[in-house]
């Protein structure tokens, strides 16, 4: 009996044991356990109900008789198959159009890319093209990708509206791809906008902004000819440092002190002309630092330098000293004529009384007598 209660005990604390070992660790990044995992609220086993609102632009296979019409008057057959999931275009007798086979592929990639019909059969028209741009393969990081097609959308899409806007295109974004539709101008400003946010290489607000310049400078005839490149905002970029390239080769070993030391014959030199050597050179550094220091202190007592006048400045005193000389002739001449004139009114004023004293009678003094 006691060998039995013994054995139940063992049994019960190995049970115990096995209870509280830690559950297995997950070397996986991904295979971390979630808190959703053991949460009794949810029921994994759930399959939701489709809900239409989830697809605003329809089933395909509701929206496959505007398609099969639409394609109908260019001569094209088409075929949904929902078993294999496939999509067929072909050409009929009735086809006239050689190009009309590739629009209609076209029509397919849109298609499948969630693209409303209505809007995906303007791909028909000649003026209209298509650009698939292929996002998922630029950015490994998930989490980074996701940020990064959030900014591209912006805020209740208005990002992704002013781009449309500015570029005339429709632009859809779906999963890891973009679609777009458009002329082909505006496709090659959309695939430039959305791989440079993708890559992080310029933000799309940027590539607003430049479009309305380009918008607004477009109106003006008179800057047709002209470049654009100083009107365009640009977007500062970080400084990075740069990346030495890749050699598999270790870098050459350092000389160490002893070899220094050889290269210059130090290491036979005695104790004595070592210390003597640094002696020397420790009194060049000082001399040399105390020549630096003189410079130094005589550099306040010099003399700034006259500022040397400009062009403009040099041919405006030139002018003013030609206008002085000109005075100054001008107010001789003057002072010449002046002194004529003061010569001939002296010689006019005692001719005037030479000739007064000649027509003037003399006296006749009477003597008077003395009686």
């Amino acid at each position: 009996m006691a060998s039995e209660e013994g054995e139940e005990a063992n049994a019960a604390s190995s049970a115990e044991e096995v209870g509280r070992k830690k559950p297995p660790r997950h070397k996986g990044k991904h295979d971390k356990p979630k808190p959703w995992d053991d949460d009794p609220n949810i029921d994994h086993w759930k399959i939701e109900k489709f809900d239409p609102s989830w697809n605003e632009g329809g089933m395909l296979e509701e929206a496959w008789p505007i398609v099969k019409g639409a394609l109908k008057e260019f001569g094209v057959a088409c075929e949904l198959n929902l078993v294999e999931g496939s999509m067929t275009v072909s050409t009929t007798r009735k086809t006239r159009d050689p190009y009309i086979i590739v629009k209609a592929k076209e029509l397919i990639k849109l298609l499948s890319r969630s693209v409303p019909a209505p809007q995906a059969i303007k791909i028909l028209n000649d003026e209209m093209s298509c650009d698939i741009i292929k996002i998922g393969s630029i950015i490994r990081n998930k989490e980074r990708f996701v940020k990064r097609r959030e900014r591209l959308l912006g805020p209740n899409l208005s990002t992704l509206k002013a781009i449309e806007i500015l570029t005339g295109c429709y632009i859809l974004v779906q999963g890891n791809t973009v679609a777009a539709m458009g002329s082909w101008k505006g496709l090659k400003q959309v695939r430039r906008v959305v791989e440079d946010c993708i890559k992080n290489i310029k933000h799309p607000v940027y590539h607003i902004k430049e479009l309305l310049i380009k918008r607004e400078l477009a109106k003006n005839p008179a800057l047709a000819n002209e470049s654009w490149d100083r009107k365009n905002v640009k977007q500062k970029k970080p400084i990075t440092k740069e990346k030495k390239p890749y050699t598999p080769f270790p870098p050459p070993q350092q000389p160490s002190k002893i070899d220094l030391e050889l290269e210059s014959g130090e290491y036979f030199m005695s104790d004595k002309k070592k210390s003597a050597k640094k002696w020397q050179e420790k009194l060049e550094k000082q001399s040399e630092k105390a020549e630096e220091n003189k410079r130094k202190r005589e550099a306040a007592f010099v003399p700034p330098k006259e500022d040397t006048a400009t062009p403009y400045e040099s041919a405006k005193s030139t002018s003013n000293n030609d206008e002085i000389a000109d005075m100054a002739k001008s107010l001789k001449k003057k002072a010449k004529e002046f002194r004529k004139s003061e010569a001939q009114e002296n010689v006019r004023l005692e001719s005037y009384v030479a000739s007064n004293e000649g027509s003037r009678p003399k006296k006749k003094h009477k003597s008077s007598k003395s009686k």
